[in-house]
């Protein structure tokens, strides 16, 4: 995979960066969906597919990138398809800190240290070119306003953005109601970012999903988080969003 391109789990964290405080809207959720977003970036990269409610590795070989790569052998060392919601659950501590590291490297992003409270250490992240999170925006605000079907790369930036909760970080108050309404209609147009979405969605409720039947047109449109039925106890997804919630970052980047 080159390097001309930016990955979807970069473009999600570059969404998600405040400008004016170097922090990230929605930490925890975040976490969850940069998970998600590599399942998608690996199922454009042809990597894998899915397999009803699961995710299968079609093409073990490498992508040429070490973060995906590394997802990419967690779901190969499986041996068998997992359920979105159980990966995209698991614990992958630092998963947050190793995407705002590299965007460093890459000159994304430069790293500004403080202090919280004047004593303990923090690290925020400013974007050293706001041009490129202004390109990224412009194509969510595109397809969200002209009504033209987004790409799908497009499509699963926006799924996963609804998902993790970046609606109103993006679109606030009620003069972005509409557009936070479009954004979530905007999963139906990838079935790979809906699938992943929803995911995010049943982890941060602590529901482990019984297996979803999708649409022939695609995954069912945005369903909130906050309305997803739990599950029975014995269902529910041990512990999947503390694992991720907690010591993923140094303080600033959160």
């Amino acid at each position: 995979m080159g390097r001309s391109r930016r990955t979807i789990p970069e473009e999600l964290l570059l969404l998600a960066l405040d400008p004016a405080t170097g922090t990230t809207a929605q930490p925890q959720s975040l976490d969850l969906g940069l998970a998600g977003a590599q399942l998608v970036e690996l199922a454009l990269a042809g990597r894998i597919a899915p397999d009803g409610d699961r995710i299968a590795v079609v093409l073990p070989r490498p992508t040429g990138d070490p973060t995906l790569d590394s997802a990419l052998e967690l779901l190969r060392r499986r041996g068998s398809p997992v359920r979105a919601v159980h990966w995209i659950g698991g614990p992958r501590l630092g998963l947050r800190q190793t995407y705002l590291t590299h965007l460093e490297r890459c000159g994304m992003v430069h790293a500004v240290s403080g202090q919280m409270c004047g004593v303990l250490p923090t690290t925020r992240y400013q974007a050293t070119d706001t041009a490129i999170s202004r390109e990224i925006r412009a194509r969510l605000d595109a397809a969200i306003r002209t009504g033209v079907p987004p790409d799908p790369r497009t499509a699963a930036l926006a799924a996963l953005a609804h998902a993790v909760g970046l609606g109103k970080h993006l679109y606030p108050g009620n003069e972005g109601r509409s557009c936070r309404s479009r954004l979530r209609d905007l999963i139906r147009h990838d079935p790979m970012g809906g699938l992943v979405a929803h995911a995010v969605m049943d982890v941060q409720n602590g529901v482990a999903a019984q297996p979803r039947r999708t649409p022939a047109g695609g995954a069912a449109a945005g369903r909130s988080p906050a309305r997803a039925a739990p599950a029975p106890a014995a269902r529910r997804v041990p512990q999947q969003a503390r694992h991720l919630a907690g010591g993923m970052v140094r303080a600033g980047a959160r």
